[in-house]
């Protein structure tokens, strides 16, 4: 007689194979949003560095339109996330970083000629970090700020 395996063990291991497998991924996954939320931070403090310095240069922190940073080209233009951010001729920003997902994209806004705020949206919605924000076009409504007052 021969000593083999029966249908029922086989089910079993390809069960928990499956079940490994799920679980696997799924933290594969988390790891992969938590890894772009911490470049998001990291990207809106590099940003919040070159707007202090286009704040020393103008005495100001340059205009705001729809999220976007208007102070690019001659010091008027809308500035462009992932190109180069220049006014004036003085390089601020060798490229202005985007979103890493290419679907989302960061939002400024100039409060008054002295602050503005930072927003980037956020993937795991139980970021310490991060708080909810409403009106904000972002999938998770959970929002990273940066705030120069």
């Amino acid at each position: 007689m021969k000593k083999a395996f029966t249908l029922i063990e086989l089910l079993v291991v390809i069960s928990l194979l499956g079940i490994l497998a799920t679980l696997v991924l799924a933290n594969l996954t988390s790891a992969r949003q938590r890894g772009r939320d911490v470049q998001r931070k990291s990207d809106l403090r590099n940003i919040t560095t070159a707007l202090r310095l286009y704040y020393n240069d103008y005495g100001k922190y340059p205009a705001s339109a729809t999220g976007e940073i208007l102070g690019c080209g001659d010091g008027l233009g809308t500035c462009v996330w992932g190109e180069i951010w220049t006014a004036k001729s003085v390089i601020y920003m060798s490229t202005l970083p985007p979103d890493p997902l290419s679907a989302q994209s960061y939002q400024y806004e100039r409060l008054d000629l002295d602050s503005f705020r930072l927003l980037a949206c956020l993937e795991n919605a139980s970021d310490e970090d991060g708080k909810a924000e409403a009106g904000i076009d972002c999938d998770s409504n959970w929002m990273y700020e940066a705030v120069m007052q």
